[in-house]
């Protein structure tokens, strides 16, 4: 039966949620810092505040080695000076910021009084109660820096944040972002504003990304703009197609994380969690041309013209799709009438629902005790029922699994059929909706699955696992995985 047809929407991104913290950048280059406090927490936020460019005055009667050896050997930038003394309110003066470490509550609260009075920002260390800004975990590659915030909750967590973003930053990122500062002038001057300096400067991302340093380009500035500048210029945009994965955005490719941070427009499907829509671009319209069985659709043609015109205007459109485009996305269609618009389209891989409802129940598709094969299925023609031209007799082999996509109103059917073809009503079954989203989970033999189909909540996709492969996780893990729990008494 045809469904009804809808026209694609756009979609208002999320507003800014509550910020614990406003994260700024304070630029110190060759203002005075105003330290106190000799041990080695002071020390390190010395280091840090000299390595931002400030004059870092010290204050403390007694220093501990570390501190002694921070002065000795000063910092990457700024300058360090120690002062032997204690402190006063007069040496706030003329401060851009002060720091204290203090043990005793009064002497931090006499420390946070006068400077207030002065009305210069304040950090006292470990007591974030007469703290005006926090130190956060830092990623350096200057001249692009992140700081990380927890709000003084959790340090640790800021750390293992940190560590994970070093892992994502390649060393050189640094050497390419410096470049960048000292040529935007000239790129500003030498390149229109639009398509042109958009696309030098997507080239030069690319590049800044890849691992190598710019220098491995050129020996001078110049000739690594000419390569960069060398190649011509798209007078059309272009397509990405993009898999979204089953919906848990952590399971998204760093490379479908860059192209929704590149995107002009992204056209989403109903199915793409708002997980995955938040690491978007801010500023990239987003279209919603959903396509879901039972409901009002747009149109292929119209989603297939809608990418061509806007591809055609310049832009870069993602095309968001749940789980992997080239798994019943209709993804050859889309790139066939692309190329014949002569509108550049590539794709970006992403994880098919079948292969993490397999994670998911901790399953090997293919284990080799049982199965030496896996096949994914359509379960749903477009009239609504199975199609007529399925392999039944291959299907039924037992040493196949079989993933059946979108056969939510189809399970009935497809059981009788198995069986029809031999298959035993005893066969372990398993049937999940949103996998990968803490759903609706239902696991037993293929003669349930009938009834569990006629309960599911049929607004949510399904997806069905059948084959001897599902049985050993049914009886080894029902008991301690909420994802294996039999549903038929809920």
């Amino acid at each position: 039966m045809l469904q009804p047809l809808r026209k694609p929407s756009e979609a208002e991104p999320e507003r800014l949620g509550r910020l614990a913290k406003l994260p700024v950048f304070f630029d110190l280059r060759g203002k005075r810092a105003v330290l106190v406090g000799g041990t080695p927490g002071a020390a390190w936020k010395a280091e840090l505040l000299a390595s931002a460019g400030a004059l870092v005055d010290v204050y403390a009667t007694d220093v501990c080695a570390e501190m002694e050896a921070l002065i000795a050997r000063g910092a990457s930038d700024g300058c360090l000076t120690l002062h032997r003394l204690s402190w006063s309110p007069q040496i706030l003066h003329d401060a851009a910021l002060a720091v204290g470490d203090f043990e005793e509550e009064s002497e931090a609260e006499t420390f946070a009084s006068a400077a207030r009075r002065i009305g210069v920002p304040l950090n006292v260390v470990d007591k974030p109660g007469y703290c005006d800004f926090q130190f956060g975990s830092v990623v350096n590659r200057s001249p692009v820096v992140i700081g990380i915030s927890t709000d003084g909750a959790a340090p640790i967590v800021g750390q293992a944040i940190r560590r994970r973003i070093e892992t994502l930053l390649h060393p050189s990122l640094s050497a390419w972002a410096s470049l960048a500062k000292a040529i935007r002038e000239r790129v500003m001057e030498q390149l229109p504003a639009g398509l042109s300096r958009r696309t030098f400067w997507e080239r030069f991302a690319d590049l800044a990304f890849q691992g190598c340093p710019p220098e491995a380009m050129g020996s001078s500035v110049d000739t690594v703009l000419r390569q960069i500048a060398s190649q011509p210029v798209r007078t059309v945009g272009r397509v990405t197609l993009v898999g979204a994965g089953p919906g848990d955005s952590e399971l998204l490719t760093l490379k479908a994380v860059r192209a929704l941070q590149a995107a002009d427009v992204i056209l989403f499907d109903d199915l793409v969690s708002e997980d995955v829509l938040e690491l978007a671009r801010r500023e990239a319209r987003r279209l919603m041309v959903g396509k879901r069985g039972g409901r009002a659709s747009c149109a292929q043609d119209d989603i297939n013209d809608l990418m061509t015109h806007l591809a055609l205007q310049g832009k870069h459109v993602v095309r968001l799709k749940s789980g992997d485009p080239m798994i019943f996305g209709r993804a050859g269609e889309e790139i066939e009438h692309l190329e014949r618009a002569g509108v550049p389209v590539d794709v970006v891989p992403g994880i098919t629902s079948g292969i993490a409802l397999a994670s998911a129940l901790g399953v090997s598709l293919t284990h080799r005790e049982m199965a030496q094969s896996v096949r994914f299925v359509t379960g749903c023609a477009k009239t609504g029922r199975l199609p007529d031209n399925l392999d039944w007799r291959g299907l039924a082999d037992p040493r196949t699994t079989m993933i059946f996509y979108m056969a939510g109103g189809t399970a009935g059917a497809i059981a009788a059929r198995l069986v029809e073809e031999g298959f035993s009503l005893d066969t372990p079954a398993v049937m999940v909706s949103n996998v990968s989203r803490e759903d609706e989970r239902w696991a037993g033999p293929l003669s349930g699955l009938d009834e569990a189909s006629a309960r599911r909540d049929r607004s949510k996709p399904v997806i069905i696992g059948i084959g001897r492969v599902f049985g050993r996780a049914i009886q080894s893990r029902r008991e301690h995985n909420p994802l294996l729990a039999l549903q038929a008494n809920a």
